[in-house]
């Protein structure tokens, strides 16, 4: 909006030239975003206390004893602040001509609503039932299919990329639909199963995401693509403002969900970031670099896959407790000793990750 009201006049004034710069508008946007969630937090965290009571987040029965005695009666549904901290900035600071701004907010957004929904059917009922599996995961398809349709209608899209290869492409055609529900789906899901502990999920997202704001910057810039040898996807460096946005939100939120935690993102947050993360990566064609960059939400994920399946084909659980945050925890670990080793992990895959825009 900014950019719309502000950049024309730079006829008159040299100083709303820098409102044409991408670089420019990402820092405006992570302090913007920041900024609402420091002066909407604490009112919103009341606010949901007051409407969900003494009950706050369901807590599993099956899950850690402790939970049940330190985390019950925290507010759930937190991940409205991130999203409306991420809303307000990323129209104030984006290119709203830009397509794949708005197909990006449509899966966060879309997901966001399933995700309240699904908190929204728990806190009421104080169960940990919400949306069936089923419902959830067609509604998370359809918005997906959609969001697709409009990147290859965009121009973008359709083909799949290597790190460290310039001249491995795989061109999907209509494969790339369900690689598209894949990604997003998985992305969204991903994360939401990494939502157990204060901070766990947020941290790797901040990662996540100041990562492919680097990457979409690069990928919308036709000399750095071309120097870097990746795809040169026009009108994706707008993106960086987005994640930019996502940066000053999630940082926002973390603020009040550091441990120990005043309130929980519940599904409304965790299913949108993943779902942001992997229409961001889907537009930049850098999905493989985002199964690297988060590969604590894909160690979370596989901890659950090898868990159910090795108590169903054999009979005996691999870990003690899945996701793996878990088994740590019944170890013994306190829970600030998982979360920071688990931010290290994501500092690490983050740098191998811009790594691979190098090396090639």
């Amino acid at each position: 909006m900014l950019y719309h009201l502000l950049y024309p006049l730079s006829g008159y004034w040299i100083g709303f030239n820098l409102f044409k710069y991408i670089t420019f508008r990402s820092i405006g946007a992570v302090l913007t975003a920041l900024l609402i969630s420091f002066v909407i937090g604490p009112w919103m965290i009341r606010t949901l206390q007051r409407l969900q009571g003494k009950g706050g987040q369901p807590i599993r029965d099956d899950g850690p004893q402790r939970h049940l005695l330190e985390k019950k009666g925290t507010p759930t549904m937190g991940g409205t602040l991130i999203l409306l901290a991420l809303l307000v900035s990323t129209l104030l600071w984006s290119d709203l001509s830009n397509r794949y701004v708005w197909v990006v907010l449509l899966c966060t957004f879309g997901f966001g609503a399933i995700g309240f929904w699904d908190d929204y059917l728990k806190v009421s009922k104080q169960n940990t039932k919400g949306v069936p599996g089923k419902i959830r995961l067609l509604w998370q398809i359809l918005i997906v299919t959609v969001a697709a349709w409009l990147v290859l209608k965009t121009g973008g899209g359709g083909e799949l990329r290597f790190p460290l290869f310039k001249e491995w492409v795989v061109q999907m055609g209509v494969l790339y639909y369900p690689f598209a529900i894949l990604v997003v789906v998985g992305a969204g899901n991903a994360v939401n199963l990494t939502d157990g502990l204060d901070g766990l999920a947020i941290g790797p997202t901040i990662l996540t995401a100041m990562t492919f704001a680097i990457i979409a910057y690069m990928s919308g810039h036709a000399h750095f693509a071309n120097y870097l040898g990746i795809s040169y996807v026009v009108g994706s460096g707008e993106l960086a403002v987005f994640c930019s946005a996502l940066v000053g939100a999630a940082l926002g939120f973390l603020w009040f969900n550091t441990y120990p935690a005043q309130v929980f993102m519940g599904d409304v947050g965790s299913l949108a970031l993943g779902a942001a993360l992997g229409s961001v990566a889907l537009v930049t064609r850098h999905e493989i670099v985002l199964a690297i960059v988060g590969g604590v939400f894909v160690l979370e994920t596989l901890s659950v896959i090898i868990q159910v399946a090795s108590f169903k084909l054999v009979g005996r659980r691999v870990f003690r407790m899945a996701p793996i945050h878990h088994h740590f925890e019944l170890k013994g670990w306190a829970e600030p000793k998982i979360i920071v080793r688990f931010w290290i992990i994501s500092v690490i895959l983050a740098l191998i990750g811009l790594a691979t825009l190098k090396i090639r």
